[in-house]
């Protein structure tokens, strides 16, 4: 029951990236110029798309590997998530801080 949950906790996590990315993309039309705006919705869209997919494989392999009694393996998308996270807030800062 636990991998269920921690599965369920990244396609939580996937889909606040995804509605961060809608959000950007329809209501701040005027705050940030189009390109960047497009970028950085493109960025929030893909991570939460790469989080989603990083989470299926994950919970598969740690269920692969607890039936077979291997050690579990590492989380490889919390780096995803975090640098994702990172460079998505600096850009809008630098972006917030120039206007």
């Amino acid at each position: 029951m636990a991998t269920e949950r921690t599965f369920l906790a990244w396609v939580r996590t996937a889909l606040a990236f995804l509605a961060g990315g809608l959000a950007l993309e329809a209501f701040a039309i005027e705050a940030l110029p189009e390109p960047l705006r497009k970028a950085l919705t493109i960025l929030l869209v893909a991570i939460g798309m790469l989080i989603s997919a990083g989470a299926a494989v994950r919970w598969v392999s740690i269920e692969s590997s607890m039936r077979h009694g291997k050690p579990l393996p590492l989380p490889l998308i919390v780096p995803l998530l975090g640098l994702g996270g990172a460079v998505t807030a600096a850009v809008v800062i630098i972006l917030i801080a120039l206007n």
